[in-house]
């Protein structure tokens, strides 16, 4: 009885050594699964699924994405709730650095905002001077206009074009919030022959499925830089610091860097997205 005794604790010794084993990342010195939180826009373009394949391929290390707004993505990050951020909000990103909570902040890419609406245009966007007076001029006519509402970076920008226009839309019947990511808000504001604030890029690879043009475009004010920021392991000592590194190298590598220049190429004979190098490549 003794010696059974002794073998059913060794079981129970070796089965509960088993449980409390770390998972397949940390067998792997921490590498093996990166957590990515970033905005909507890199995936409703398809952007992110070419630059996280490829970065899978290269390093063996499976990506984890999070997508939604960039100002939701850096509350992630401010709870150590992430490794790594790939976002498009230079002021939050900012303060988000002073507070601490970001390593590296890194320039990747960038593409543009653009005012979109219903082709019959009936604010007269089109025969605006500058984004100030389009939105004034949707504002005065009391057109729909859809805002996603969500402290995203596009909403961030929204919020201060509206404010560069002398224009406090909260509250106006004609203005509405819908809570959600780029691709949704342009599917809601293309039924309802509403405007809205895009970012390039979604609105391209979107634009077959929408009954929406681009009515204004090309104002200094509307360049959309993204960054990508390592969560600092100071603040959360259990992020995944080196393959943070990993993936942040990479985006800015060559390999990617060309993946990104080229992206939408083909198909809309345009790049969604311009690599960081001044504003000559601004999309005119």
């Amino acid at each position: 009885m003794k010696a059974q005794g002794t073998r059913i604790g060794i079981i129970l010794f070796l089965l509960l050594a088993w449980l409390a084993a770390p998972g397949p990342t940390a067998c792997m010195g921490g590498q093996a699964e990166l957590i990515l939180a970033t905005t909507t826009s890199t995936q409703d373009s398809g952007l992110l699924d070419v630059l996280v394949s490829s970065f899978e391929a290269r390093t063996g290390i499976f990506v984890k994405t999070i997508a939604v707004g960039s100002g939701q993505a850096m509350a992630l990050g401010r709870r150590g709730e992430a490794d790594v951020l790939l976002v498009h909000s230079p002021e939050e990103e900012l303060t988000f650095m002073e507070q601490g909570f970001g390593l590296r902040r890194r320039p990747v890419m960038y593409n543009d905002f653009i005012l979109v609406g219903p082709p019959r245009d009936p604010a007269r966007v089109k025969e605006a001077a500058s984004v100030k007076q389009a939105l004034s001029s949707i504002a005065s006519r009391a057109h729909p206009f859809l805002s996603r509402g969500d402290r995203s970076g596009t909403h961030v920008k929204e919020m201060s074009l509206w404010s560069q226009a002398g224009v406090n839309p909260q509250g106006a019947k004609w203005y509405q919030e819908t809570g959600q990511g780029m691709g949704q808000t342009l599917m809601v504001a293309s039924e309802k022959e509403a405007y809205t604030l895009s970012d390039r890029g979604t609105f391209l690879a979107l634009s077959s499925r929408l009954s929406l043009d681009i009515l204004f475009q090309g104002d200094s004010s509307l360049r959309n830089e993204y960054h990508v920021i390592e969560i600092n392991p100071a603040k959360f000592p259990r992020v995944n610091a080196t393959s943070a590194r990993l993936f942040s190298d990479f985006l800015v590598s060559k390999e990617a860097q060309d993946l990104i220049g080229t992206f939408g190429l083909a198909r809309y004979g345009q790049p969604l997205f311009f690599i960081m190098g001044g504003p000559d490549q601004m999309p005119r």
